[in-house]
């Protein structure tokens, strides 16, 4: 791939070196028929049937039945001509359709190889769409969509126009969270199709509830997300237990982030602050610091020095770093 991008002047003309330029030509035309497709009950069925597969609940596979959602999460994520949209598992390639008739460049991450090479098959003569055959939790992404933009963060400029729009597996929406979110030097908008209750979790969850977790400073760290809609489980073929929903999360750049000295050092904190939810700041995190040190710390920043992790907003728990690591 490296070999192919050398030194190319722009998003669009790194992509057509990627694929043939007669099939880029062809696009129009062609996407121009797969708009008129939709992966009904039907189509999906007859897809899967085709590759010998059959969606394992054990995996979190829920294939979309309904086109005017997927339209919706192309809505959601302002998908607009040109942008590059990377999709983790595609699947029968519902959404993957959206994209592309709303005139995206889709990198598709998909670990089944029998589903790639559907997508491959399905996608291949429009000249929008380049298939990864590889676990998304596994993969190296950063270094995949750097090499096809032909950026490196360094610069502390991203392409506006790359983003993730995914309905993912329900059972590994914490990994791909704690992946894509720290990329905004890459990623402008992360759009994801969750559980509905997780999508709440990580977008509404207030202070001093059960459900107010370190991924919730995380979320808040680098990004500000947002609950668009809910989707109804009767949309989904195999039918779930639970509803689905969409949430938006809009990637700060690094520049954005809170002022801490080490991402790592601080989100080991905040871990080792909740892994003791019930007990106070100054017991759950007296193996960092000594316990007088984080009672001054919390007298300074104007909070109880009973305080438990639960009752700490983002800023307290910058601030309360910030003061410690300076003791």
């Amino acid at each position: 791939m490296a070999a192919l991008l050398q030194s190319p002047p722009s998003v669009s003309s790194r992509w057509t070196a990627i694929f043939s330029p007669c099939r880029v030509r062809r696009c129009e035309k062609l996407c121009t028929v797969n708009a008129r497709r939709e992966d009904d009950y039907h189509a999906t069925l007859k897809a899967l049937q085709s590759r010998g597969r059959t969606p394992r609940k054990s995996l979190g596979q829920h294939y979309m039945l309904n086109h005017s959602i997927n339209e919706q999460l192309v809505k959601a994520a302002e998908v607009k001509e040109g942008d590059v949209v990377l999709e983790i598992g595609p699947g029968t390639g519902s959404l993957t359709n959206a994209l592309v008739n709303s005139g995206a460049m889709v990198v598709a991450i998909e670990k089944d190889p029998h589903m790639a090479m559907h997508i491959g098959d399905r996608f291949g003569d429009t000249g929008k769409v380049k298939v990864l055959q590889e676990d998304f939790t596994r993969c190296h992404i950063r270094l995949h969509l750097s090499s096809l933009l032909g950026c490196d963060g360094s610069t502390g400029n991203r392409p506006n126009s790359t983003k993730v729009v995914a309905n993912i597996p329900f059972n590994i929406t914490t990994d791909v969270v704690k992946q894509l979110l720290p990329m905004g030097d890459i990623l402008s908008q992360v759009v994801l199709l969750v559980q509905d209750e997780t999508a709440l979790r990580l977008v509404d969850a207030s202070l001093g509830t059960s459900e107010y977790r370190p991924i919730n400073i995380f979320v808040n760290f680098y990004s500000d997300a947002e609950y668009k809609f809910k989707v109804p489980r009767t949309n989904f073929f195999p039918q779930p237990n639970v509803d689905g929903a969409v949430v938006s999360f809009k990637l700060k750049q690094p520049a954005d982030y809170p002022e801490i000295s080490s991402p790592k050092t601080f989100f080991s904190m905040v871990n080792s602050a909740f892994n003791g939810k019930r007990k106070m700041l100054r017991r759950s995190l007296q193996h960092f610091y000594a316990s007088d040190a984080i009672e001054e710390a919390l007298s300074n920043m104007g909070l109880p020095t009973t305080s438990r992790p639960g009752e700490l907003t983002l800023e307290n728990f910058v601030r309360l770093h910030n003061l410690l690591v300076k003791h």
